[in-house]
């Protein structure tokens, strides 16, 4: 049905292996998780459009009930992550550094995982209230989170990440306040920050996490527009669980068409949105230096070969350290 759908899943996934190393040895909490996140969607995205490409038969009902748990938290936890970016870049921007307990690495560090890891596992949790039977697999697509549509389920699953969004935009701005005041002596006060950030690193930052809100506000405000067309009375609970085991089957030939288009839209939210991670975190001057460093490492560790200007037995101890770290 949609044979591009793979091929783009697992090259977003494999495209996050680029900038995890540099991220790694940072221990940056907030990006790590977005590329744990996004790696997990892409591949269940790819898997399932394996499975159910031209059909809708129930073959891996387990797999189902665990991704449509995950796609639920993903919606909350690139918000979330994004939000801990901004908060942490508006931190080091601000001139009183000691007026929050995040000025602390490693209370950051667990606010982070909270935030990335926790939030999202609480927002699984909490889709039972409003999951009305166990999941649904459409065809191309596979399988989906089962929410019935209604009042508490807006509150409870596409409002929070919309407002995650514009908090993180609050951030930024505010991030942006602090740079215009200072900016002629922003890039010693990072310096003595002590944070690792550059100027440039710190743009890149905050632009990376401004454009991925924007994008996020963008497709969760549509997402929010297009089941608010079926919202339905919640009566009680018997009524919304009634025949919970039951998993809904929609063959594409059955779907009527905006359905469809809606699907094929927020599919590529995903993979879009790898990609712009990527091309913030992937292609900066700091990674191509790191690159070059492992290529060199390789050639001579690896492959016994050397430059005529560099002695075999001469290996730069940065290129060995920064590539024996991947």
């Amino acid at each position: 049905m949609h044979p591009e759908f793979t091929p783009v899943s697992f090259l977003a996934a494999l495209s996050l292996l680029l900038p995890l190393p540099s991220q790694w040895r940072a221990r940056n909490v907030a990006t790590l998780s977005i590329i744990a996140w996004l790696f997990v969607l892409n591949f269940v995205y790819g898997v399932d459009a394996i499975i159910w490409s031209d059909n809708v038969n129930i073959v891996v009902p387990v797999w189902c009930d665990i991704t449509s748990k995950i796609i639920i938290g993903s919606t909350f936890a690139l918000p979330a992550a994004c939000l801990c970016i901004c908060i942490h870049i508006e931190h080091v921007a601000s001139v009183n550094r000691g007026r929050t307990l995040l000025s602390d690495k490693r209370t950051r560090q667990l606010f982070e995982l909270f935030m990335c890891f926790g939030l999202p596992m609480v927002s699984m949790g909490l889709h039972y209230i409003v999951q009305g039977h166990r999941f649904d697999i459409i065809e191309g697509y596979g399988c989906r989170p089962a929410t019935y549509v209604s009042i508490p389920a807006i509150f409870l699953i596409w409002l929070p990440p919309l407002v995650l969004s514009v908090i993180s935009l609050g951030f930024a701005c505010a991030s942006f306040v602090h740079f215009t005041r200072r900016r002629s002596k922003f890039a010693h006060h990072l310096e003595t920050s002590r944070n690792g950030l550059t100027t440039f690193r710190y743009f890149r930052l905050m632009l990376m996490a401004v454009v991925e809100m924007i994008w996020n506000i963008m497709v969760t405000s549509y997402t929010l527009w297009f089941v608010a067309m079926d919202v339905r009375p919640w009566t009680n609970w018997d009524d919304v669980h009634w025949d919970f085991s039951r998993i809904d089957l929609y063959p594409a030939a059955f779907m009527p068409k905006i359905a469809l288009t809606n699907y094929y839209l927020v599919w590529w939210v995903v993979p879009a949105s790898t990609f712009i991670f990527v091309a913030f975190f992937a292609f900066g001057k700091d990674a191509v230096n790191e690159y070059t460093a492992c290529m060199m490492w390789i050639r001579q560790n690896v492959l016994k070969r050397t430059n005529e200007r560099t002695a075999p037995n001469s290996t730069p101890l940065t290129e060995y350290v920064i590539c024996s770290q991947h």
